[in-house]
């Protein structure tokens, strides 16, 4: 069979890929066309995602404050102080410290990210971390910010710094995750100061303007050739100057004490802070992320019993077998057992 009929076998899937959460103008050929894109394929793309996601949050927001409602719709992001019962917290964090667990790492520059997924082994030894990952009222902020229904996926997550390796960190350049709204949520074990790599993020960032629009569809003319691998993927990437000729935007930086949670909804622009000194930031993380096309506020895979702490260790399971196959080293490396505090192991 040669190449050219393997790729076009493929369309059926590029086409479903384009009614799905499927962002790369690179590997998706259809995404990336230019004269797709010039007919307003993925201007109108962010518009129908737009707008779905605002009619699932009528629903989504019911049980949630009025005043964290407002936040949101103003800010484009939640802050809730003393998320957890401070003996709760004060347990989980000791915990953290001490115990190692089975752990990931990813290294982006001089920066490396350790995941530890909050699954079944994690909540057997620590039953206290189910207070995070089985907590409604989170759970439904995050679901709520996100503007998608279903069960959010949960682990410990570890940002550490290390200046000295000069390799730029491409998560410290402002931007959007994807073209649709998208949750983190950040649930900090320690004090948050402006020095210690923290979250930055530019409030009302996530409003669906003229001038957003208009930026998005001009992006998408390009991004397919943009030699930034993530803009290219579809995570665009904004210079200072190019966000204030969206609006009167300011990034700030979130800095917050200890048992904080932050809820974000990941289409705004954000970004990690550049750090100048060598920092650690450990936080209980949430990442939730749907189809922006489905109309409903719920997601099947939630109805699926047994899998909802299980998810994030079969995505790793089939990343490693996927790298295998390739001859390539995984994204997440298994780095066996650490704490969350930890040294980095790559």
């Amino acid at each position: 069979m040669t190449q050219r009929s393997v790729q076009w076998w493929r369309y059926p899937g590029y086409a479903f890929g384009v009614l799905s959460n499927d962002k790369s103008f690179r590997k998706n050929p259809l995404i990336g066309h230019p004269y797709l894109n010039e007919l307003g394929l993925h201007r109108e793309r962010v518009r129908l995602a737009a707008g779905i996601a605002r009619n699932r949050r009528k629903f989504l927001g019911r049980s949630l404050d009025q005043a964290e409602r407002e936040q949101f719709e103003r800010d484009g992001f939640v802050i809730r102080e003393n998320a957890l019962a401070s003996d709760v917290f004060g347990r989980i964090r000791e915990f953290l410290k001490n115990e190692p667990l089975p752990a990931r790492e990813m290294r982006q520059g001089q920066t490396v990210t350790r995941m530890i997924p909050i699954g079944p082994q994690a909540l057997q030894r620590l039953p206290d971390l189910a207070e995070f990952s089985d907590n409604r009222s989170i759970a439904d902020l995050v679901r709520y910010v996100g503007g998608c229904g279903g069960d959010p996926i949960y682990y410990i997550q570890t940002v550490i710094a290390e200046p000295a390796r000069k390799e730029a960190d491409p998560q410290t350049a402002l931007h959007a995750d994807t073209f649709h709204s998208t949750s983190k949520a950040w649930l900090f074990l320690d004090d948050v100061g402006p020095d210690d790599g923290p979250f930055v993020f530019v409030p009302g960032s996530h409003k669906l303007t003229r001038e957003r629009i208009e930026w998005e569809y001009r992006q998408s003319l390009i991004a397919s050739n943009d030699a930034r691998a993530h803009h290219a993927d579809g995570s665009f990437r904004i210079t200072p100057e190019e966000l204030s000729k969206l609006g009167d935007y300011s990034p700030r930086k979130v800095t917050v004490p200890a048992n904080t949670l932050v809820v974000a909804d990941t289409y705004a622009f954000h970004s990690r802070a550049v750090s100048f000194r060598p920092t650690v930031r450990v936080e209980l993380h949430a990442y939730h992320r749907g189809n922006p096309f489905n109309p409903l506020p719920l997601s099947g895979m939630s109805m699926i019993p047994g899998i909802k702490d299980r998810r994030l260790d079969i995505f790793l399971a089939m990343s490693d077998r996927k790298a295998k196959r390739d001859g390539r080293v995984p994204t997440w490396r298994d780095v066996g057992e650490c704490t969350a505090y930890s040294e980095p192991h790559i």
